[in-house]
């Protein structure tokens, strides 16, 4: 089995916690997996604040590769981490060597998070933001179809949404496209119109390898031994 490294990035209102049963079957195979929670959500929500932005959340993810001497990275954005990771591919193209982009949003250059999310999620950022709020509510996780056992858990470790993250233009220059090999993962339980966008793109350009996951938006919590297999064979790791 040939050793690789995982980078596993989470969308909004979720942290590092949210990978824990992936980590624990990559690291089991002896693969270098890391799930970093981004600043504010989480374990790091005590960090909240409104001076938050995408620049933020992109140093996350670009801070670990560095002081970690990441490289051959297959990195994993879920949900609203494709702006983040898409944004962290433009400082590191050369760390990375696949991406799979799970139930995420694709993001174009000079586009915000907020000029695409919904009715409800705009005026919910708006209101925090006219109120000098740092963050927006979190939903309940029967919004994301998390399956019902682990409902509860997730419910009790979700932390509401930097504001900031949304507001940012993104700047990208196509680095996320140059990568090698790309994955896109929907899970249509879910309904997204973006990322049902996102994913019918991929499935037209034949740089990409589009698939569906027969479970809830948390595809990691929901299905993480279907996961990991896709992961490893995305990196290109053997099976053991």
């Amino acid at each position: 089995m040939t050793q690789k490294t995982f980078l596993l990035i989470h969308g909004a209102w979720h942290g590092g916690w949210c990978w824990r049963r992936v980590v624990d079957l990559m690291t089991a195979r002896g693969h270098r997996t890391f799930a970093p929670t981004l600043t504010g959500l989480g374990e790091r929500s005590h960090l909240m604040s409104t001076s938050i932005n995408l620049d933020t959340h992109i140093a996350d993810i670009v801070n670990v590769i560095t002081w970690e001497d990441l490289s051959d990275i297959c990195l994993v954005a879920h949900s609203f981490a494709g702006w983040s990771c898409s944004g962290a591919i433009e400082r590191v193209p050369e760390r990375i060597s696949s991406i799979v982009w799970l139930d995420a949003f694709k993001p174009e250059n000079g586009q915000r998070a907020f000029d695409v999310t919904n009715e409800q999620g705009q005026a919910a950022i708006k209101a925090a933001v006219e109120m000098g709020e740092p963050s927006r509510p979190k939903p309940k996780s029967a919004a994301f179809h998390v399956n019902a056992k682990d409902q509860a858990w997730v419910d009790t470790k979700m932390t509401p949404q930097p504001v900031g993250v949304s507001m940012q233009p993104i700047k990208l220059t196509g680095a996320r496209e140059r990568v090698a090999k790309k994955t896109y993962i929907r899970a249509p339980l879910y309904p997204q119109p973006e990322f049902d966008k996102a994913c019918a793109l991929c499935k037209a350009d034949k740089t990409w390898r589009a698939m569906e996951a027969t479970c809830g938006h948390d595809v990691m919590v929901d299905a993480p031994e279907w996961l990991v297999e896709i992961l490893l064979e995305t990196a290109g790791a053997a099976a053991s």
